[in-house]
């Protein structure tokens, strides 16, 4: 049985609402993203690809979907004309590849999809006490399908109808609070629960994780 703090990465997040949730749960955790933190915490601003080896025990990544969301596809052309669709692709199979035991990955509908490989689950914000409807896609490895916590009305796309300006993006992109508490509460106990078990999946033992400050300073 492990005696350590269980360790998460929070991958492309700026809002900490995911971060904050698997704290709550007993967590060493870190979000990254090339934007500031929102929320005080354990945060990392730079490149997430620079942190992926150092043996966290769980990986919850939120790739960009600007080049990838099929709701954009009428810029296919172009994205994939120049490139930027191929490498958003390549980022994404760079995060499931990661030598992390379990993992999550999160988009809306994409071309992920039909470039890498179907969803594992397909989860709706209604499901998790918002009464909104925003299709979110999971990729899922070692983890169980998350079950819904508190089913609402309200079938509303809320996100689709937010007017323009320059934090729209970013409102779009903010993890729904039910659904963070429920990625900490079902897969992050059931990550500590498999940590703790005499007869683990095989897995690379993580190293000793440097604190956050020391990240801050090394890069």
């Amino acid at each position: 049985m492990r005696n350590r703090q269980p360790t998460a990465l929070v991958a492309c997040e700026f809002s900490g609402r995911v971060r904050d949730a698997l704290t709550r749960v007993g967590f060493y955790a870190v979000s990254c993203d090339l934007l500031p933190t929102e929320q005080d915490g354990e945060h990392f601003q730079g490149n997430v690809l620079e942190l992926l080896d150092w043996g966290w025990d769980l990986l919850i990544a939120h790739p960009p979907c600007t080049d990838l969301a099929t709701s954009g596809a009428r810029h296919f052309a172009a994205k994939i004309a120049d490139g930027r669709q191929a490498r958003a692709l390549d980022f994404v199979r760079t995060l499931l590849a990661a030598p992390i035991r379990f993992k999550a990955l999160e988009n809306p509908k994409s071309v992920i999809s039909s470039q890498i490989r179907k969803p594992d689950q397909i989860v709706q914000p209604w499901m998790f006490g918002h009464g909104e409807r925003k299709e979110t896609h999971f990729w899922l490895q070692n983890l169980p399908k998350l079950q819904p916590t508190d089913i609402v009305d309200g079938r509303e796309p809320v996100v689709h109808y937010m007017a323009p300006g320059p934090d729209r993006w970013k409102n779009r992109s903010r993890t729904y609070q039910g659904i963070a508490d429920a990625m900490a509460e079902q897969w992050g106990r059931y990550v500590i629960e498999q940590l703790r078990s005499p007869t683990p999946a095989i897995c690379r033992e993580p190293q000793q994780l440097p604190l956050i400050q020391e990240v801050r300073h090394v890069f």
